[in-house]
């Protein structure tokens, strides 16, 4: 299986960069695993609605060019969906009975996703209504597809 994350900007705190590695390694067991940051697009604080559009098309674009075809995509969202960690690991597994080796998440800007990023997700996800910076999202996900792995392997690190 192939999980890879697509991210928007890249990752500046050192315990971050440390986390998502030790997660990274313990992943190789089950899978190949790779994170693709694409750059963030300049903007100033105030925005106007069109502004706001322009730099989440941008930053769209940009994800887009990174996803393949055959590519199953959940994008991370506040109003996506909320699945508990067992339901998480029960859908992988189906995903990868039913032919879907290569998953791809989606983490986006500071403004959210474009909308065209968001239809060619195949699922959203929400990890609650809280607002989260984008790199500590990155590790909060890739703990949760660890911890995915080792609920369908019957490990007890999920208790």
């Amino acid at each position: 299986m192939n999980i890879k994350f697509i991210v928007v900007g890249k990752l500046k705190e050192k315990y971050f960069k440390q986390g998502i590695v030790e997660y990274a390694k313990r992943l190789s067991k089950f899978c190949k695993f790779s994170i693709v940051e694409v750059p963030d697009e300049k903007a100033p604080e105030s925005l106007s609605d069109a502004e706001m559009a322009d730099v989440k098309g941008k930053e769209g674009e940009r994800i887009l060019n990174k996803i393949k075809e055959r590519e199953y995509v959940y994008s991370l969202e506040i109003l996506g969906k909320e699945r508990s960690s067992e339901e998480f690991a029960k859908e992988i597994d189906q995903l990868a009975t039913y032919g879907h080796s290569d998953l791809t998440f989606v983490i986006g800007g500071s403004l959210g996703l474009s909308p065209e990023v968001i239809k060619r997700a195949n699922a959203h996800i929400s990890f609650g209504r809280f607002t989260l910076p984008h790199q500590l999202m990155r590790l909060v996900l890739v703990e949760q597809v660890y911890r995915a792995f080792m609920i369908n392997a019957g490990s007890p690190y999920h208790k």
